[in-house]
């Protein structure tokens, strides 16, 4: 073998070399990941802003599946026009959702009550590796402002929900609740099992005064069990301070009867105190469903 098939043959077999070590490396890093017996999807699905195309229709891409995922007052308030679009904030230096309502007459998916909503969310037509099934282990992120003079009653304006697409009961079993209090508003993380399903309990409180006119970023994982986890940590991204950081085991996160549980994200609040209320709005952006 003269010297140049000799360098041919020792170039192929380093490449084959180096290709085989990239991939092994790859797989160790997936079992790892994965439990060791699977293969791990490590970013899931993120929903981002995106001026370039039609808002709804970005959303209903990302989540919707086969049908519309957004529960928006515009039927209500057909001269706003869409209660949900795209702005460039000047904080991030990028475009971000921004939700919006309306004392009046904004309602609840355009039905008159005592409460209203500006929601986006996944369901049952939505893909399946973004829904929960019993058991399954997901991690949520997502970014999100309340404007500097927001106001919440001292009536329910949730912000964030875990709840039962079906089932028994579809109370949100997970909710980020901002609340107003004399002497301090507050934001709360309230959980509600499946043992004695209308029953509240507050699991985590913070100063709402540390969240207003700030961008944050929350990072939620949850087993969805009857004896289920969860844990939350939301974060302040001006300054990486942690403003909520709470872990809880043995924690009830199903339903009996129900088959996969969702997240929601918007303006759902109540309208019976509407001194209290103000029109708002509410900035989001890259909401990201990844299971583990």
């Amino acid at each position: 073998m003269n010297k140049q098939n000799l360098l041919y043959v020792l170039c192929i077999c380093f490449f084959s070399y180096a290709c085989s070590k990239q991939k092994s490396a790859v797989l160790e890093k997936e079992e790892i990941a994965g439990g060791g017996n699977q293969t791990a999807n490590t970013e899931g699905i993120t929903l981002t802003a995106n001026a370039a195309v039609d808002t709804y229709q970005l959303i209903n891409n990302i989540f919707g599946g086969t049908g519309d995922v957004i529960e928006a007052p515009d039927c209500s308030h057909i001269a706003f026009g869409k209660h949900i679009t795209q702005v460039y904030d000047q904080d991030l230096k990028r475009t971000v959702f921004a939700f919006k309502i309306h004392v009046t007459p904004d309602n609840d998916k355009c039905e008159d009550s005592d409460r209203q909503r500006n929601e986006i969310k996944t369901y049952d037509r939505s893909p399946e590796n973004l829904k929960a099934s019993k058991d399954e282990k997901v991690l949520y992120k997502w970014k999100f402002k309340l404007d500097a003079g927001f106001k919440p009653s001292s009536d329910f304006t949730h912000i964030h929900q875990l709840k039962p697409i079906d089932g028994d009961n579809t109370l949100p079993i997970i909710t980020l609740t901002p609340r107003y209090k004399a002497g301090g508003d507050i934001l709360q993380v309230i959980h509600t099992g499946d043992t004695d399903a209308t029953s509240q309990k507050y699991i985590a409180t913070v100063p709402l005064s540390d969240f207003r006119g700030q961008w944050v970023e929350v990072t939620e994982r949850a087993t969805f069990s009857f004896d289920g986890k969860y844990e939350i940590q939301i974060t302040r991204i001006s300054d990486n301070k942690v403003l909520l950081k709470q872990a809880f085991t043995n924690i009830e996160m199903w339903r009996k009867n129900t088959t996969s549980c969702r997240p929601k994200w918007g303006i759902y609040r109540r309208t019976l105190q509407p001194d209290m209320l103000r029109d708002e709005t509410l900035w989001f952006n890259d909401f990201n469903i990844t299971e583990y």
